[in-house]
Parts: structure tokens; C-alpha cells; sequence
């Protein structure tokens, strides 16, 4: 299973699904709020629970019992997140620039006044758009972190108010001290050059982690499951296999 990031949907998976389909049952989907799927209007609705919710009554009904779970940025967040509450259900984890916690990223402490204040106006509109599509990322690939273009066409897809509560709720979100009780094999990928998140915020999670495989992708920034496929998909591909 893959989850993508924020304000991202699940063609961004594209390439990885022609890689591994004929090693692998391959499932992704649009979280909610992105993508196809429909628009809760609520900031509760945007918690890291309801994600992970998500996931559990997804799989419950394809009856899926166990499986590799590989998400990437918000996405590992969420992925984190499931696999602490439903451990019994994934075999190994993959975690593609990974944000297990916010306090040492300097650009969230400037920001989040921002955001919480983005957010709280946003609450007090009516949202009429429920869903949105897909973004073409072959147009985007070699895109730095903070690209204009590309952020101009995934943000007003997804919806400014979906992108600002799934980045407070994020903001909020801190599971450094649960870290150590994970058990599966686990992989963890980042760009040397990540302006978003810090690599150090990995080798952190690597150490915590007891069954842990830690790659660098030298030269690479955050948007590595598109800038990056060949080095991100070998370094899946070796260590699902």
C-alpha cells in the first residue's frame, strides 16, 4: 500500500505501480480530502486518526490482513501512525522523507501562527467543491521543494482548506517517544538535500528504530518519489525483496 503526501493523490505513485506490479499487489488511494476522494469540511476531520481510520476500513473491506506499507512525507506520517495502532496488520514499513515530529523543523515554528490562523478562517467559509482529480506529475518531476508551478496546481486541487488543517494537525503531530516500539522491518529513505523536512530528522528515527534500514539519496531535496523514481524505487525494490 502507498499513501502519498499533502496535496498530492495517488498518481503520484504512478511509475511504481508499473515497476512492481508483477512482484506485487499494488494498492494506492486518494486520502481524504485529495485527489477523487470527497472533502470533509471539518478540522477534526483532517486528524491523523481519521487517515489512519481510513486506511484500517479500507482494507478491512478489500480483506486485506496483512501488508508492506509505504508512505511518503504526510503520507509516512500517516503510515506511522497506523502502524503503532495496527501493528498486527503490517509486515514491513517504508518511509520515504518521513516527519515523525515538527519541533526541529525551523520553517514549522515560523509558520504555524500562519497556519492555525489560515485555518481558523478558513473554518468560517462553505466549501461547495467536494472533490478534485489528478495532477499530471510527469509535468513536475525535477521540480525543487518549494516550486511555484507545482505547488500551483496541487494546492487549488486539493483545496486550501484541506491543505491547511492537514498542516496544523500535522504541525501538532509527535510520536518520537513511541519510535522504539516498533518491531518490523523497517526502511527509511531521504534526500541529502531536503529543504522540508532535515535529514538528521531520519538517521534520528533510524537510531529509534531497532530494525532499521537507513538510505541517503545524495543530491536529492523532499520531492524524491518523483525527482528520484530509480534510486527510490531500487531502494523499495532491494528491501521488500
Amino acid at each position: 500500500m502507498f499513501v502519498h503526501g499533502l496535496s498530492g493523490s495517488s498518481s503520484a505513485w504512478r511509475d511504481y505501480e508499473t515497476r512492481f506490479e508483477n512482484d506485487y499487489n499494488i494498492l494506492t488511494f486518494d486520502l481524504r480530502g485529495h485527489g477523487k476522494s470527497l472533502k470533509p469540511k471539518l478540522y477534526d476531520d483532517y486528524k491523523i486518526s481519521e487517515f489512519v481510520s481510513d486506511i484500517k476500513t479500507l482494507t478491512d473491506f478489500l480483506k486485506i490482513e496483512t501488508f508492506a506499507l509505504v508512505g511518503h512525507s504526510f503520507g509516512a506520517s500517516v503510515a506511522l501512525e497506523f502502524l503503532l495502532s495496527h501493528r498486527e496488520k503490517v509486515n514491513a514499513a517504508v518511509f520515504l522523507a518521513p516527519d515523525f515530529h515538527t519541533k526541529g523543523i525551523r520553517l514549522s515554528r515560523l509558520v504555524s501562527p500562519l497556519i492555525s490562523l489560515g485555518a481558523g478562517i478558513m473554518g468560517v467559509f462553505s466549501f461547495l467543491k467536494q472533490t478534485g482529480g489528478h495532477i499530471d506529475y510527469e509535468l513536475y518531476k525535477n521540480t525543487g521543494d518549494w516550486n511555484i508551478r507545482r505547488m500551483f496546481a496541487d494546492i487549488p486541487n486539493t483545496g486550501f482548506h484541506t491543505y491547511l488543517y492537514c498542516l496544523k494537525q500535522l504541525y501538532g503531530f509527535n510520536r518520537e517517544n513511541r519510535l522504539g516500539e516498533i518491531a518490523v522491518p523497517t526502511l527509511i529513505v531521504h534526500g541529502a538535500k531536503d529543504t522540508v523536512v532535515p535529514h538528521k530528522n531520519s538517521a534520528e528515527m533510524a537510531k529509534k528504530i531497532k530494525n532499521s534500514k537507513f538510505v541517503t539519496i545524495e543530491g536529492t531535496n523532499h520531492i524524491l518519489v518523483l525527482n528520484n523514481f530509480e534510486e527510490t524505487a531500487r531502494a523499495i525494490g532491494d528491501f521488500l525483496s
